[in-house]
């Protein structure tokens, strides 16, 4: 069971509670590059992109948040390191969330500015723990991340500012696991949840599935990122993926049988075609594409919309009935009229 934490507003969203899970991305282009960095959060944003976050390294970036948000509607999370001035001029040039780092921003009158603005124009903040870059004083271990957040809740508690957010990341598996299941257990705030430099789009993807798999399992996790050295998109659309088996995402869901020499048909490319028509589809049916007889009517039974193959040939079957048979030509256009029949229902 998903557990119920603090609700908190970021921007138009709110996370935490029965709120859904949203997914977050982060742009890779030096956020004073406006116009590059506006196209980037509409086609994230357009792919089902929730919460983007950008880097703020000089002023330059901190002041393009202004422009930025003139030119789209998703919420905008300023990411600070280093220095505290990046994220007051954030604040004051309008983004909606602050990521502070508290590995490399530790004096305390810094954070009450910063704080002290946020709670002036409602802003919340995202304490990131990395474990890249834990206080000099802490070795590496779960518990030491977990005492990093404590120093910087401690703080924000203080001044009695909850309009918190927390993040734990590790690339190791087993420690970001137990970090985010030990502060899970101290703290009710929404939690954003990631395997922190996961790799590549493959083995990125394998690690982050199974890290946010286990957290989100254990009903861990309010916003989520899949964080790969690829294409921003790439993240959205895993994250999608990895949410919707868990029924946490409506988005289709797609069966496809893994191919044997009983295959008698080219099915991974008229998947592949599948696939690629239902990413932006935000109802949650249940599709097959199935190689022959042996598990393509089981299967077949149990989806909305499937195709059984045979020789050059398949069979398109609705809820269990076939309704035609097919030349192997056409089974993909008559399968997406058969589709956008169910999703107009």
């Amino acid at each position: 069971m998903r557990k119920l934490t603090k609700v908190i507003k970021i921007g138009d969203k709110l996370i935490g509670g029965t709120n859904p899970i949203l997914i977050q991305s982060m742009t890779n282009i030096k956020t004073s590059k406006t116009d590059l960095v506006i196209k980037q959060i509409k086609e994230l944003e357009s792919n089902g992109c929730d919460i983007i976050r950008v880097s703020i390294l000089d002023m330059d970036d901190a002041k393009s948040i202004k422009e930025i948000k003139k030119e789209t509607n998703i919420p905008i999370v300023a990411d600070i390191h280093f220095d505290y001035k990046l994220a007051i001029e954030s604040i004051n040039s309008g983004c909606d969330k602050i990521r502070l780092n508290p590995g490399n921003i530790e004096n305390i009158e810094h954070v009450k500015e910063v704080v002290n603005l946020c709670k002036e124009k409602s802003i919340p903040i995202r304490i990131g723990v990395n474990a890249g870059s834990l206080p000099k004083d802490l070795e590496l271990n779960a518990n030491n991340m977990v005492m990093a957040l404590k120093r910087h809740i401690d703080i924000l508690e203080s001044l009695n500012f909850y309009d918190i957010c927390i993040s734990l990341k590790a690339n190791d598996i087993n420690l970001c696991v137990k970090a985010y299941e030990l502060a899970s257990s101290m703290y009710n705030y929404p939690m954003h949840i990631g395997i922190t430099e996961a790799g590549l789009d493959y083995s990125g993807l394998v690690k982050s599935s199974i890290g946010l798999g286990i957290l989100l399992y254990e009903g861990i996790g309010d916003t989520i990122r899949v964080s790969l050295a690829s294409n921003p998109v790439n993240e959205v659309t895993a994250a999608k993926e990895i949410l919707s088996n868990f029924n946490l995402y409506s988005k289709p869901t797609l069966t496809v049988c893994p191919t044997c020499g009983r295959t008698e048909y080219d099915l991974i490319p008229i998947a592949n075609k599948i696939n690629e028509y239902i990413k932006n589809i935000k109802k949650p049916l249940k599709l097959a594409v199935m190689g022959c007889v042996v598990n393509g009517i089981g299967e077949a039974k149990y989806a909305d919309l499937a195709i059984c193959g045979g020789k050059n040939s398949g069979v398109i079957i609705s809820h269990g009935n076939i309704i035609k048979k097919v030349d192997e030509k056409n089974l993909y256009n008559e399968f997406i009229i058969e589709l956008n029949k169910l999703i107009k229902e």
